[in-house]
């Protein structure tokens, strides 16, 4: 059974803070908005055609090697426990999805190259290709060690033959290992490159070799892999299937003023050496609307370059119309990862910038209202609980924070780094973390915060959630990508 009792921040943290006495004043009240460093959003949809996105960034290609060419590496199917299909939500922890696994077939270089059987490809180069299979998993990531590849070299990933791939050349191999390394991550770390997963219990690595290079150069290995124990699809399935979980949400696609919100969210996969898991972000948008890809979510989701370099993430994410649980066609992945510019424990705060441009239609969000809210503003919150379709929360700031070790103090406007929330429609759940607030002014919203955690759920709606405070994290150090000149 999956338990929801702590499940605000993909866990949840912290429990309900006791309320002031009734006449207690508190020290400390919200400055004054700064309305000229406000940070309005921008929409794509209203942009200039110049100035779109033109979609995933990801080119749509084919596998060279056929099927009865391609090698097979099977693991040993996982232990009982270890393969439950059921969504692990736990105090203070984004939502488990998948297992990490050794495969020691493929661990060393050695090892990987006796696998790979060379053919010739028509431009004279040549191209080999192993299948790598982990039996019941409901999606499998490659964590592929790069330790050297010869100029011009290709590695794709796709799940059944025939079918559409991913693609990422040597050189951007290079460049990303580069960026790891500056980022001060180890060796291991620089050189491990997450494919993609395809929803199925095997993904098929190949690698080619343009003309002139030797089948000696390529020095790959896969040591580990990432088994999905869940897929995506089907946590969010588990939520329909308890009738004491997930029965508040409230599909976005049920409030027609909010649905242009939405654009702004995205679902969040990335994986550790632990395994995969699943959180909630948001675009945001700079003073200048540059269409820059700067992404907020949760300290405790992402907080390492390594783990950034891993991440996917899902737009558009929600259902096709109000509450039919089929995905919308519009569904877009983007696979390239993200840069960490800033992260912080202090308000619990990741900002990335993607790797790739959002997909056409997206929104960047309103990323600064100008200060801090007032205690009883009402605020919308915008997630993927337990990696279900979009849902929405309607809520008000009940009042100021500390949160630190998975607990919550009352504090004050002046020193508080986190607003505790208690919502009047909707909840939060696993998944649901790094998620916004948002904070809305006549036909405008604003992001105001990001989950950490709480206790609200279905089953306990008198819960309480915890935002970390956005201003304080601009002014600490994010203004200086959204609003530099500030």
């Amino acid at each position: 059974m999956l338990s929801l009792a702590m499940a605000g921040c993909g866990g949840g943290s912290g429990g309900n803070d006791p309320a002031p006495p009734p006449g207690e004043q508190r020290p400390g009240t919200p400055e004054q908005p700064n309305l000229a460093e406000r940070i309005e959003p921008f929409d794509t949809l209203k942009a200039s055609a110049a100035k779109q996105a033109d979609g995933a960034g990801i080119a749509q290609v084919r596998g060279l090697v056929s099927a009865q060419s391609i090698r097979t590496v099977t693991l040993e199917p996982l232990p009982t426990h270890a393969a439950m299909k059921t969504v692990s939500v736990e105090a203070g922890t984004p939502v488990k999805i998948g297992e990490s696994r050794s495969v020691s077939a493929a661990r060393t270089v050695q090892a990987m190259q006796a696998l790979l059987q060379w053919q010739p490809t028509a431009a004279g180069g040549k191209v080999a290709a192993v299948s790598f299979v982990s039996p019941d998993a409901g999606g499998v990531r490659l964590g592929v060690a790069v330790q050297a590849l010869p100029r011009g070299a290709v590695l794709r990933f796709y799940g059944a033959p025939g079918t559409n791939a991913v693609e990422v050349s040597a050189a951007e191999l290079a460049q990303r290992a580069a960026h790891l390394r500056d980022s001060g991550e180890s060796e291991t770390v620089a050189q491990t490159y997450w494919s993609p997963e395809f929803g199925a219990a095997s993904t098929t690595m190949e690698v080619e070799i343009p003309a002139g290079a030797e089948p000696s150069q390529v020095h790959v290995s896969v040591p580990s892999l990432s088994h999905f124990t869940v897929s995506v699809e089907e946590a969010q399935v588990q939520l329909d299937e308890k009738a004491t979980s997930g029965s508040c949400n409230i599909d976005v696609m049920c409030k027609p003023e909010v649905i242009d919100q939405g654009r702004s969210v995205a679902r969040m996969i990335y994986t550790t050496s632990e395994g995969s898991y699943l959180c909630t972000g948001t675009l945001l948008n700079d003073a200048r609307s540059s269409a820059t890809p700067y992404f907020l979510t949760a300290n405790h989701c992402i907080n390492t370059q390594g783990v950034a370099a891993s991440l996917m993430t899902d737009w558009f994410y929600h259902s096709n119309a109000c509450d039919t649980g089929r995905t919308s066609s519009n569904h877009v992945q983007l696979r390239g990862g993200a840069s960490l510019l800033y992260a912080s424990a202090n308000t619990d705060v990741s900002f990335l910038r993607l790797n790739d441009a959002p997909p056409a239609g997206a929104l960047y969000a309103g990323s600064y209202y100008g200060g801090a809210l007032d205690v009883g503003s009402a605020v919308l919150g915008l997630h993927n609980p337990n990696g279900d379709l979009q849902k929405m929360s309607l809520g008000t700031v009940l009042r100021y924070s500390t949160c630190a070790n998975g607990g919550c103090g009352v504090s004050d406007a002046a020193r508080g780094t986190f607003y505790t929330v208690g919502w009047q429609e909707g909840t939060t759940e696993g998944g649901s973390s790094g998620s916004s607030m948002f904070y809305t002014i006549g036909a405008t919203r604003y992001v105001a915060g990001q989950l950490y955690g709480g206790n609200a759920s279905c089953t306990n709606p008198g819960g309480q959630d915890h935002y970390g405070r956005f201003d304080v994290s601009y002014r600490a150090s994010i203004k200086q990508w959204l609003n530099p000149g500030s």
